[in-house]
């Protein structure tokens, strides 16, 4: 049996083809969604964006229970919507009705007309027809199109249609539920790692993505599958296909009807929609080139950690900044219009925002003068812990007890901050040992000297030293003064060698002496004075001692 594969979870090219690959499924939709017909955009000189704030002068459709036939364009009195709105509502009367459809071609002031049922249906205007050809070609083409639309109409409405229609949309159902629970099953064969019951506390992040994106991705063509099914069920039916039609040009009215103005032009909800996905892709880029930049270039430069993290910081912030301008350009907006906005919003940010812009600032006086920088050993006030990150606006500062500190960046420049590890890691550890009186300075020295020896974290040079500090009130007070490298591992240094100066301490027969106080009492006679009532009580104390052991007292023998 062939072992399971371990899956490391999603890579991050996975996701940014995903979004790319809807970026561009919703660039080419937006046409359709906006009811414009492209090459009819075209013709206009407007692109998808520009063509939803030229609603009045875009071509409307022809439909027929649920088809779009053709397009007309606006005329001299009527926009494209009014002439489509009659041209509807005549036609759907007409393959409701029960007379024959007689569909004809006239003139009428040298336009060609077509007349259903002996009224006006349409009149082809010189906008309606296409570059390289002529008028009565164009209804001739349009009039036959209408005839064999009609017939199809009434054909569809008969019960045979129905009858035969009916059990064709019960086996597309049947087989869309068998094509469902097939796709199921190969899909859990195929990554049974996604359904897989794991612990919460060992699931890994990436994996954890990994199973989602694989049920994710499911679940799409679970939804697709039946969205199709559907569609093609909804398409047989002329009923159905109205309401589906009906539906998506709301959907797509609602879409694209601009309510947003930005300098002259207004933008629709469509446009926002198209933007964020592009500003989404642009963040993805970024971290993708990020990360590159961090794992095939500045490890290999020699740099430290910190200044890695500072040229990673700056390169993230300068694309963003300069890929968000380009894309808001080729979005369409003139940056020109966002002067008035961005003074407004700086005005607000001065007096709204002043500690927000106090730390920002702050972050970028770390990020250029680095007083502190990544994997540093820092303290400020009763915080000590090493800098993990470094933000615009605040610092991620992990303590000794494994919890990460938010920290503002202003408080790195209000206030005093002592860095182990600025410019070299080396310090000093200071040890207090006190002895008793008595003891032999010297073995003193010996035993704190030896204490430090074999241990790794404490250096050889500068070596360790030993100050006689002073006389104390109960003991002999030393200190011995080490240098480490490990600023953050100080308080374990300070244990272990406390431990090992105690047990050398006590091998020499030296004691570490505790406080104590030793009263002396001048003269040879000393007279106590006792209180009235404490000397009566005394005085009739023994008196109750010797009645109880009397032999009148009662007591049994």
């Amino acid at each position: 049996m062939r072992p399971a594969r371990r899956h490391s979870g999603p890579r991050a090219p996975w996701l940014v083809r995903l979004l790319a690959a809807l970026l561009a499924l919703a660039l080419a939709l937006a046409p359709l969604w906006g009811g414009l017909d492209a090459a009819a955009a075209r013709a206009q000189g407007l692109t998808p964006m520009l063509a939803g704030t030229e609603a009045s002068r875009l071509p409307a459709p022809i439909v027929l229970d649920g088809r779009t036939l053709f397009r007309i364009w606006p005329s001299s009195t009527l926009s494209a919507e009014q002439r489509s709105d009659t041209i509807n509502q005549q036609l759907a009367e007409s393959a409701a009705g029960e007379d024959a459809v007689v569909l004809e071609l006239a003139m009428s002031n040298n336009l060609p007309v077509l007349v259903l049922n002996g009224r006006t249906l349409l009149t082809v205007t010189e906008r309606d027809v296409p570059e390289g050809m002529e008028a009565l070609e164009q209804a001739e083409a349009w009039r036959q199109r209408l005839e064999q639309a009609l017939a199809r109409a009434r054909a569809e409405r008969r019960p045979e249609h129905l009858r035969r229609q009916l059990p064709r949309g019960l086996a597309v159902l049947a087989l869309a539920a068998a094509l469902h629970w097939g796709l199921q099953a190969f899909w859990r064969r195929r990554f049974p790692h996604a359904w897989a019951i794991q612990p919460a506390e060992s699931a890994d992040p990436q994996v954890s993505a990994g199973r989602l994106l694989q049920r994710a991705a499911l679940v799409l063509l679970q939804a697709g599958l039946w969205i199709g099914a559907l569609l093609w069920i909804s398409d047989q039916f002329p009923l159905t296909r109205s309401a589906r039609t009906a539906a998506l040009q709301s959907a797509s009215r609602w879409l694209v009807v601009p309510f947003m103005p930005l300098g002259a032009r207004s933008y629709s909800l469509l446009d926002a929609v198209i933007l964020l996905g592009m500003l989404l892709l642009l963040v993805r880029a970024v971290g993708l080139v990020l990360r590159l930049l961090r794992t095939r270039v500045l490890r290999y430069t020699g740099m430290s950690l910190g200044g890695q993290e500072a040229v990673a910081f700056l390169t993230r912030y300068g694309l963003l900044f300069f890929g968000a301008l380009v894309l808001l350009q080729l979005w369409g907006l003139d940056l020109s219009s966002l002067t008035l906005f961005a003074s407004v919003l700086g005005v607000g940010v001065g007096l709204g925002f002043q500690t927000i812009s106090k730390n920002l600032l702050s972050g970028m006086v770390i990020i250029f003068e680095r007083p502190v920088q990544v994997g540093d050993f820092v303290e400020i006030g009763d915080l000590q812990g090493t800098v993990q990150k470094l933000g615009l606006r605040s610092t991620v500062v992990e303590t000794l007890d494994r919890i990460a500190i938010i920290v503002p960046n202003s408080e790195f420049l209000d206030s005093r901050v002592v860095n182990w590890s600025h410019g070299s890691p080396v310090s000093r550890l200071r040890l207090p040992v006190g002895v008793a009186y008595g003891s032999d300075t010297e073995a003193v020295r010996e035993v704190l000297i030896r204490a430090c020896e074999g241990q790794p974290s404490v250096l050889i040079e500068p070596p360790p030293r030993v100050l006689f500090s002073g006389f104390g009130d109960s003991a002999l007070n030393f200190t011995l003064l080490v240098w480490i490298r490990e600023p953050m591992r100080q308080y374990q240094i300070k244990s272990d060698l406390n431990f090992r100066i105690e047990a050398l301490l006590r091998e020499r027969g030296i004691t570490v002496p505790f406080p104590q106080r030793d009263l002396h009492l001048n003269g040879e006679n000393l007279e106590l004075r006792l209180s009235p009532e404490l000397e009566r009580r005394l005085a009739q104390q023994p008196q109750h001692g010797d009645a109880g052991n009397s032999p009148e007292s009662g007591s049994p023998s």
